[in-house]
C-alpha cells in the first residue's frame, strides 16, 4: 500500500519498505523550508541513511546511528498489505489457472449466468487446503479484517513471515488467534515492539511447537513475558538479538527441547546457569557468542553436574575456546552425546586437526558424534589409547605409577586430565616401553612388527611382517592379496592385541591407517577370505 502526500493516519512506529530497504517511521510532518508532508524514517541498514534525524539544527527524530535517518515523501513509501492479501497474491493469483470463470446457478427456478463465480469457489477451496505458506519479504503489516484469515485458510500449520513489515507483537497475535492449528512460525527480521506486561493465556498459541525470532530486537525479559502464550513450544530461535539473560525462567519454557542463542555477543557462562535447569532442553546452540570458559560449580572432577540434565547436543562453533579445561567440563554433562566446536582457537592451534579430535573424544567419555561425524567404537578406542600414551610421561612425573597402590597423580594433573585414571583402569596403566620418546622421522621407529594369522586356513603358516604404521588398510590388503594370491575384494582384516585378550577388532575402513586403529608392534593381524 503506497500512501499519498495527504497522509493523515498515525504512522509513527509503523514499519515501511522503500525500494527493497526496510525502515521504521519516526516522524511525520513539515520540514521547512520545503513545503509538503515528510516522513522521517530510521533505516534497518544505517548506511542507507544520510543523517541522525536532524535538519538545519532542528532535531525532528532520533536514530541509533549518525547516518541512520532520512526524510522521504509518503508517496515513495510502501506500508505493506494485510496477511490475507499477501496469501492471495502469492498462492491464488500467481498459481490459479486462467479460465473464463463463467457459470450458472439456480435462483428460484431460473438459471442465472455468473461471471467469476467458479473462479471464486476454486480460489476459496485452494486457500482452505493450504497447510504451509511462505510470505517472506511480502510486506505483510497486519492481520486485516477480523476473522477473515480463519475463514479463508483455517488449516495452516506452518507460516514463514520473516522480513515483513509487522511492527508489534499485537499484530502477530491478531494473525495467530485465527490459526488454531499453527505449529511453526518464523517471525525473524521483523523489528517488533513487545508487550510491557505478561500476556494472558486467552491470547495464546495453543499448538505452536517451533518459533523463530531471530533479529527481531526482542529482550530476554520480553521473551519471558510472551512465553506463557507458548504452552507446548519445543524449539525457540533467538539469534542476533543482543540478548542478555537476566533471570531464570519460572514456569515457562518448560517444554523447550531446542534453544538457539547464536550471535548474542553478551552471553557468558553465568547467564547460561540461569537456563541450566530447563528440564527438557536437549539441544543448545551457542555459536558466535564469544564464550571462552565454562565451569559447573556443583560438580567436582569425575562427577556429573545437575545442570542441563537433558542436554544431548551442544553447538559452540565460532567462539573463543582456547583451553582444554572447557572440554573437560563438558564431560560433567550427564546426557551429552553430540558436540560441534569448529572454528575455535583450541581447534586451530599447532596440533593437527586429527590429534585435537582424538583428545576431545578421549576427554568426553559418552560422546557419540563430534562435529557432525559419528565416533565409531574403533575410533574411540584408538583416541583413548593415543591420549593415554601422549600424556603418560606427564602422568608418571605427577606421581602416576603402574602399581595401583602407588598410583597417586597430583591434583594438578587430575584437574588437567580428569579421565586419565579411568583410561588406565580401562586399558591398563601405560608401560615404560610405550612412553619412550619416538623419533617420528626415522623410518625404523615407524615400523610395526606384526604376526599374520589365517583363522580359516589351518594349513597356512603364521607370518611375521614389518609394516609402516601409516600404511592404509587398502594397501595392507593389496600386499596380502599378492602374497596369498587371493582377490583383494575377498579379504577381511581384523586384529588382536595382547593388551586386550579375547577381543577382536575389525579393520573395516580401507582408507584408514594401521595407526588409526591403534595397531602396535606385537599385535596379530587376522586374515579371512
Amino acid at each position: 500500500m503506497i500512501m499519498n502526500d495527504t497522509l493523515t493516519s498515525d504512522v509513527i512506529g509503523r514499519r515501511v519498505e522503500v525500494n527493497g530497504e526496510h525502515a521504521t517511521v519516526r516522524f511525520s510532518g513539515i520540514v521547512p523550508p520545503v513545503a509538503g508532508l515528510w516522513l522521517g524514517v530510521e533505516w534497518d541498514n544505517p548506511e542507507r541513511g544520510k543523517h541522525d534525524g536532524s535538519h538545519d539544527g532542528t532535531v525532528y527524530f532520533k536514530c541509533r546511528h549518525p547516518t541512520g535517518g532520512s526524510f522521504i515523501r509518503p508517496n515513495k513509501v510502501n506500508f505493506g498489505v494485510d496477511f490475507l492479501t499477501a496469501v492471495k497474491n502469492r498462492y491464488v493469483l500467481e498459481d490459479a489457472p486462467e479460465e473464463d470463470g463463467k457459470g450458472q446457478i439456480i435462483i428460484g427456478n431460473k438459471p442465472v449466468e455468473t461471471i467469476g463465480f467458479d473462479s471464486i469457489i476454486k480460489q476459496q477451496s485452494q486457500l482452505s487446503k493450504l497447510q504451509e505458506i511462505s510470505l517472506r519479504n511480502c510486506a505483510v503489516n497486519c492481520a486485516g479484517d477480523k476473522g477473515a484469515i480463519a475463514k479463508a485458510c483455517p488449516n495452516i500449520r506452518k507460516v514463514d513471515l520473516s522480513r515483513n513489515l509487522l511492527s508489534s507483537w499485537d499484530e502477530v497475535l491478531d494473525i495467530a488467534d485465527q490459526l488454531k492449528h499453527l505449529e511453526v512460525l518464523n517471525l525473524s527480521e521483523n523489528k517488533l515492539s513487545f508487550p510491557l506486561a505478561s500476556l494472558t493465556l486467552t491470547r495464546a498459541f495453543p499448538a505452536l511447537k517451533i518459533l523463530a525470532l531471530n533479529r527481531t530486537g526482542i529482550t530476554w525479559a520480553e521473551v519471558l513475558r510472551c512465553a506463557p502464550g507458548w504452552p507446548v513450544l519445543e524449539e525457540l530461535y533467538l539469534a542476533s538479538n543482543d540478548l542478555f539473560i537476566s533471570e531464570r525462567p519460572a514456569d515457562v519454557l518448560q517444554t523447550l527441547k531446542l534453544l538457539d542463542l547464536s550471535s548474542n555477543q553478551s552471553i557468558d557462562e553465568n547467564q547460561l546457569f540461569l537456563i541450566a535447569y530447563l528440564p527438557r532442553l536437549e539441544q543448545l546452540i551457542l555459536s558466535d557468542v564469544g564464550i571462552s570458559s565454562i565451569h559447573f560449580p556443583d560438580a567436582v572432577t569425575g562427577h556429573k553436574t545437575l545442570m542441563f540434565p537433558s542436554l544431548q547436543y551442544l553447538i559452540v562453533n565460532d567462539n573463543q575456546i582456547s583451553q582444554w579445561s572447557f572440554i573437560n567440563e563438558l564431560d560433567k554433562l550427564q546426557s551429552l552425546h553430540a558436540l560441534s566446536c569448529t572454528r575455535n582457537p583450541l581447534m586451530q592451534g599447532d596440533k593437527a586437526a586429527q590429534t585435537t579430535r582424538q583428545f576431545i573424544i578421549a576427554k568426553i567419555g559418552q560422546l557419540k558424534t563430534l562435529n557432525k561425524c559419528e565416533i565409531l567404537p574403533e575410533e574411540r578406542r584408538g583416541a583413548e589409547l593415543d591420549y593415554r600414551k601422549a600424556f603418560g610421561n606427564e602422568w608418571k612425573a605427577a606421581g602416576g605409577h603402574q602399581d595401583p597402590d602407588r598410583n597417586r597423580p597430583n591434583e594438578e594433573f587430575v584437574a588437567a586430565h580428569p579421565r586419565y585414571q579411568l583410561l588406565c583402569l580401562k586399558y591398563g596403566a601405560p608401560e615404560d616401553g610405550e612412553l619412550k620418546t619416538q623419533q617420528p622421522f626415522v623410518l625404523k621407529n615407524q615400523l610395526l612388527t606384526l604376526k599374520i594369522k589365517y583363522p580359516n586356513q589351518v594349513d597356512q603358516k603364521v607370518l611375521e611382517k614389518q609394516l609402516p604404521a601409516s600404511m592404509t588398510i587398502q594397501k595392507v590388503k593389496g600386499l596380502l592379496a599378492r602374497l596369498l594370491r587371493v582377490p583383494v575384494s575377498e579379504l577381511l582384516l581384523s586384529y588382536e592385541s595382547p593388551k586386550m585378550p579375547g577381543r577382536e577388532i575389525g579393520l573395516e575402513n580401507d582408507q584408514q591407517s594401521l595407526q588409526f586403529y591403534s595397531v602396535e608392534s606385537g599385535d596379530c593381524l587376522l586374515v579371512r577370505w
